[in-house]
């Protein structure tokens, strides 16, 4: 089953404003969800780029969102429980590819799960999240944004 996942900051495929990047503000876009199934009990929310030189970044790990959600706001959430991601830090690191490396993609996927928590501490690794969520994703939508630094 497919959620659909949408930014009022920018289109499928489009450009992620400089804002949300390190070139900017360096702050989480605002992002809104629906198609969740019933049976949902909470959200995870996991930010990649593929294309990086040295293989998958991750960018931003939110975990135990509550299912009541439909959105997250701009900026720091204040919801969920962030995990770490590949620059070393808790919490969003925004589109930051190597200059003249060409565009990059950018997936925000949203996962529906059928457990209210995976009892993880904050600061949790993707590799851990993703273990702790197998087996009980029910759905899951992703948006996708481009960036590029020259």
């Amino acid at each position: 089953m497919a959620m659909r996942v949408s930014s009022p900051a920018f289109a499928e495929g489009a450009t992620i404003p400089r804002r949300y990047t390190c070139e900017g503000e360096d702050r989480a876009p605002e992002l809104n969800w629906s198609g969740a199934p019933p049976e949902t009990r909470s959200f995870v929310l996991i930010m990649d780029d593929p294309d990086a030189p040295r293989g998958t970044f991750t960018h931003w790990v939110l975990f135990d969102l509550p299912a009541s959600l439909s959105g997250l706001p701009e900026g720091r959430p204040g919801v969920g429980v962030e995990g770490s991601n590949d620059f070393g830090r808790v919490g969003y690191g925004g589109p930051c590819p190597p200059p003249g490396h060409g565009p990059h993609r950018y997936f925000f996927r949203l996962y529906a799960l059928d457990r209210e928590s995976l009892g993880l501490p904050r600061g949790a690794s993707r590799r851990e999240v993703e273990a702790a969520m197998r087996g009980h994703v029910l759905a899951e939508g992703q948006l996708m944004g481009r960036y590029e630094r020259r």
